[in-house]
């Protein structure tokens, strides 16, 4: 802002209009005043005739605007200078000329309290000023006012003033007033202050008031009923620790001392962004410095790098986060005294954070605790959609019987886990190892329903099948999705027949699409490297019991389920929890495996 001011004024282009805006105490008003010195300064000879960028403080001009008297500098309260008749009372004074200065100037105070009818009134002026009328608003609601105004204004944004900068002024006019402070408890002031000059030193006022001579950092922090520093720093440190009886023992504390506990919060929340930012930033070469972004003194900055090397940035994180869930309550709360505690407990008892890897060799060791095998073993291999593993057992080594449900067939069965076939890899399987039978439950099925062999290879028919939908599905998913529900009448080189139940004419309607028909031709082709003829049928009462691939994964899914759910059941520490708890075991899964 002062660049720009400064050139504007070097070289004759100063508008006719400024609008300083920010939070209270930031300078606005004490920026107008010294803005109002450099535009009618005239220099300690009285004979410049330019406005000054540094001005001089000795001419008239200067001496008067310091004082508030000049006459042509006229500050003006916009809360009660705020309706129309004064508006048109100050238009008539802009024709005369200034009494003795360069410019009349006019300082708004607080312009956003203006009525809407002084604001019209104002816009005819603000957009065709006279050239000797200057106007400079100050506003901290810069929102209300209205565009119409803001786009006949250069507009000056003022930043909060950082904590160090504050805590500079404030031991200067301490130094000047002969009065002794702790360091410590200049801080608390500048912190205190959030940004604002004037804020600190009512505070500095009020403080002084109370201790005399000498500021210290209990004076400081029973006046304002803040808490020190130290006290936020032990408070990181026992929830770094976990030591929640430590967590307690601070809190009352500063409760029996009359501290403002939300604020107290606020301040645990502003401290515990600390740490991350020092964990995060200690060893960054570039950019602003770890002292700029954390806006401390140099002492308070080591404390929280100290605290933050001895910890891990997640768990660091996981502090502010869960601290900050917890602040709304904290500050809404009738009895925030109980609610920071609970908080503090919380946190303080959190779970420690584990290794990705240590969770998995967890996961591996409770797996082989339970008898599972691992995912990917089974002895032969696994299909596309299942893994093949062994049958369950009880505790006396007999097989286990499980009931599974045959989406197909509607109807439950009771069949042992090792009755359904495996299914071996396709990739284990040469391309010219082709039977062109399917198994059904009741043996094999040709085309018309008639028996066709009973070869003990009808594995490799299965695996030929399932080859096939592999090719299938790299080129569509959902057709592959599909043909799974279809039983495959018959199989070989020179002919693929295959038949979905008559209830799933969805499915058949959608398999016989010229596009879908035509993937499957590819498909086959490109498995038995022979133009294969391709047909889809509808199944015969006869063959409607035919296994599909999806009726097979399913039946071997169950198995899986029924298996791991004994498994689960003869577990010596489920069997406790029953006992104990008199619980019973609701579900068991198991983790998706694709081959």
């Amino acid at each position: 802002m002062s660049r720009t001011l400064a050139n504007a004024m070097s070289s004759g282009r100063v508008a006719h209009a400024f609008l300083f805006t920010g939070v209270r105490g930031v300078g606005k008003t004490t920026s107008a005043r010294l803005l109002a010195k450099c535009l009618n300064c005239v220099g300690a000879d009285a004979a410049s005739t330019q406005p000054a960028i540094t001005p001089c403080n000795v001419c008239a001009p200067c001496r008067e605007i310091t004082g508030g008297h000049d006459l042509d500098v006229q500050e003006i309260d916009g809360a009660s200078y705020n309706g129309v008749d004064e508006v048109r009372r100050l238009q008539d004074g802009m024709t005369f000329r200034p009494a003795r200065d360069r410019h009349k100037i006019y300082i708004v105070d607080e312009v956003h309290m203006l009525s809407s009818a002084a604001w019209n009134a104002f816009l005819k002026t603000l957009e065709e000023p006279p050239p000797h009328v200057k106007f400079i608003f100050a506003t901290t609601e810069v929102h209300k006012v209205p565009v119409t105004i803001l786009s006949r204004c250069q507009r000056y944004d003022f930043k909060l003033i950082t904590t160090q900068s504050i805590a500079s002024r404030l031991e200067s006019v301490l130094a000047s007033e002969n009065i002794a402070a702790e360091p410590a408890a200049v801080q608390i002031l500048a912190r205190e202050a959030a940004g604002s000059m004037r804020d600190a030193m009512s505070l500095l006022d009020q403080v002084i008031a109370f201790s005399g001579p000498k500021v210290t950092v209990d004076d400081v922090t029973h006046v304002l009923g803040v808490a020190d520093r130290r006290v936020l720093h032990d408070l990181a440190t026992a929830l770094v620790d976990g030591d929640a009886p430590a967590c307690i023992s601070i809190v009352d504390r500063v409760s029996r001392d009359g501290f403002d506990l939300p604020h107290m919060a606020r301040d645990i929340l502003w401290h515990l962004r600390g740490l991350v930012v020092a964990k995060v930033c200690a060893k960054r070469s570039d950019g602003p410095t770890l002292k700029d972004l954390l806006d401390l003194a140099d002492a308070e900055t080591a404390d929280l790098s100290a605290l933050a090397e001895r910890s891990d940035a997640d768990d660091l994180s996981r502090l502010f986060q869960g601290f900050s869930r917890s602040f709304d309550d904290i500050s809404r709360s009738s009895q925030p005294r109980f609610a920071l505690e609970m908080a503090l407990i919380r946190l303080a008892r959190r779970p420690p954070l584990l290794p990705l890897d240590d969770l998995l060799l967890r996961i591996g060791d409770l797996e082989r605790r339970l008898g599972a095998p691992p995912p990917g073993s089974g002895g032969g291999g696994g299909g596309t959609r299942a893994a093949r593993r062994s049958t369950p057992e009880d505790a006396s080594g007999a097989m286990v019987p499980a009931t599974l449900h045959d989406p197909r067939r509607g109807r439950a069965q009771a069949v042992a886990v090792d009755a359904i076939p495996s299914i071996p890899s396709p990739s284990l399987v040469a391309a010219d190892a082709v039977a062109p039978e399917i198994p059904s439950s009741d043996g094999l099925v040709g085309h018309e329903g008639a028996p066709i062999s009973d070869t003990p290879a009808t594995h490799q028919g299965e695996v030929s099948w399932r080859a096939i939908l592999d090719l299938v599905r790299s080129e569509n998913m959902a057709l592959a999705s599909t043909l799974e529900h279809a039983a495959v009448l018959q199989l070989g080189p020179e002919r693929l027949v295959v038949a979905f139940d008559p209830s799933d004419s969805f499915l058949a309607r959608r398999a016989t699409d010229s596009q879908a028909m035509a993937i499957l031709s590819r498909s086959a082709r490109s498995y038995f490297g022979v133009a294969t003829k391709v047909d889809i049928t509808q199944a015969s009462p006869q063959t409607a019991q035919l296994p599909t691939v999806a009726s097979v994964d399913a039946l071997r899914q169950a198995a899986e389920v029924a298996k791991a759910r004994a498994a689960v059941e003869a577990h010596p520490v489920v069997k406790e929890v029953v006992r104990v708890f008199g619980a019973s075991l609701r579900e068991v899964r198991l983790p998706s495996i694709e081959g």
